[in-house]
């Protein structure tokens, strides 16, 4: 049974089918609780380009185990929160996955893919180069500069 996965597209203004099929992907992880996606500054367009750049930012959910810590030299109970997957196992999991593979950059806190095709219009000889780019980011960790 798939688990609920909250989506928040508010700042994505649609652009971007590789985008599209990278959120497809990602609502098929059950480890994953929540997704914000959203148009960075850098997409732009001029005559016969078009260049998309959207952040992608995932929020893996959380399992609760019990640890014995020490308290004053003693062992004292509490509970650990530990994430179901990391951005690493995300990137493995996506490598697999129809229409998205492995990402074309990873380091520890990113996952960078990017598409480039030509698109060109009925009717119309000369197409449109667009260049996509999305970044994929754990929510929550410290923003990049």
């Amino acid at each position: 049974m798939m688990g609920f996965m909250q989506v928040e597209s508010a700042g994505w203004g649609g652009e971007g089918a590789f985008t599209a099929v990278l959120l497809e992907a990602l609502r098929t992880i059950e480890s994953i609780q929540f997704v914000r996606v959203e148009e960075a500054p850098a997409s732009r367009a001029e005559p016969g380009y078009a260049f998309i750049s959207n952040e992608i930012y995932v929020k893996f959910k959380t399992d609760s185990r019990p640890e014995i810590r020490r308290r004053l030299g003693l062992p004292w109970p509490s509970r650990v929160e530990v994430k179901q997957m990391t951005l690493g196992e995300l990137a493995t999991r996506l490598g697999t996955a129809g229409g998205v593979g492995e990402p074309d950059y990873r380091d520890d806190g990113m996952l960078q893919y990017l598409r480039t095709e030509r698109i060109i219009a009925p009717y119309q000889t000369k197409g449109c180069k667009v260049v996509e780019m999305v970044r994929v980011y754990e929510a929550g960790t410290p923003r990049r500069v």
